[in-house]
């Protein structure tokens, strides 16, 4: 496999349906356009419904929307069920939305709003949309996590949503350590089906509205350096795509940019922090997730498919 992996890349997509978060602008956009030019039925899920309606305008392919708000648990639930009123397969679900860096806010439920986006939305409608990937062979959750895994994060069970003290940063980090923790711990759930895989990706430093939340000190150095520094959204896209559809992709990979420190280029395998391997904290992170959304997984049973690689 050549390790200039790039869109040409990408197999056939047709006959398959991508569930897209964040779909409207930067990464999500760059994401779903890529799938739809190789052939996939794309749905933008997305917060503003006329953001998502005129990027969807602008893609070529099958590209529809779909309301959704990650901050609200009663819209992760009303676009979950109007996606299986209309859908009878799911072959890829991008949880690619995100915010980073916000002052201190909550979601509808009081939970923190980095946590309650990054994760809990999206632990949420994935746990909602499941059995619409289960009986499909080569089904992938990919998650969108982050080099700010790594950065003053760990999950802080004694304070999840930061109601004694508050760092941008740090919580930050903490939800995408938590994507990390889902993603694994997703995966070991569904190895023994055999069908769907969990995977998560990094888009390195590009070039998105993510960051405009980021305190002064970082926000005025990025706009001088950022075409240094920097990459395309369609750059950091790469990842998410690779984990979602290189036919050599396993469940429980994490692929991000190749380049020095992971910042920029194309993609490759990458390894999170230690403690995003820890089992126990995995366990305990899912425990408390299903506790917080009331959303319970579907049980996955043992399957025997003869012939059925892994990833598909």
């Amino acid at each position: 496999m050549s390790e200039q992996w790039t869109t040409a890349n990408i197999p056939d997509q047709r006959g398959r349906t991508a569930v897209v978060t964040g779909a409207n602008t930067g990464l999500g956009y760059e994401t779903a356009k890529a799938l739809a030019a190789r052939g996939a039925s794309v749905i933008l899920a997305v917060r503003d419904v006329e953001k998502g309606e005129r990027a969807a305008a602008g893609l070529s392919g099958d590209v529809t929307v779909q309301a959704l708000d990650l901050t609200s648990l009663d819209s992760v639930r009303t676009a979950a069920a109007a996606l299986r009123s209309r859908l009878d397969r799911i072959d890829l679900l991008i949880n690619n939305a995100g915010v980073m860096y916000t002052p201190k806010r909550t979601t509808r439920e009081g939970f923190e709003l980095q946590f309650g986006t990054n994760h809990l939305g999206h632990f949420a409608l994935t746990g909602l949309l499941l059995d619409l990937m289960l009986p499909v062979p080569g089904s992938r959750v990919v998650t969108v996590s982050s080099t700010g895994h790594r950065i003053r994060a760990a999950i802080h069970f004694d304070d999840l949503h930061w109601e004694r003290s508050y760092s941008r940063a740090a919580a930050y980090g903490q939800s995408k350590l938590a994507n990390l923790m889902f993603t694994y711990e997703l995966q070991r759930r569904l190895a023994p089906h055999g069908t769907t895989v969990a995977m998560a990706a990094h888009p390195g430093l590009s070039s998105t509205e993510l960051a405009r939340h980021s305190p002064a000190a970082l926000r005025l150095p990025l706009t001088w350096l950022g075409p240094v520094i920097t990459q395309t959204p369609a750059m950091g896209a790469l990842p998410t795509l690779r984990a979602a559809t290189d036919p050599a992709a396993l469940g429980g990979q994490y692929y991000g940019p190749g380049g020095r420190g992971e910042i920029t280029g194309h993609p490759r395998l990458v390894t999170s922090s230690p403690q995003s391997y820890e089992v126990a904290i995995q366990q305990r992170l899912w425990a408390v997730s299903e506790d917080l959304t009331g959303v319970t997984f579907p049980r996955v049973e043992p399957k025997r498919l003869s012939g059925l690689a892994l990833a598909g």
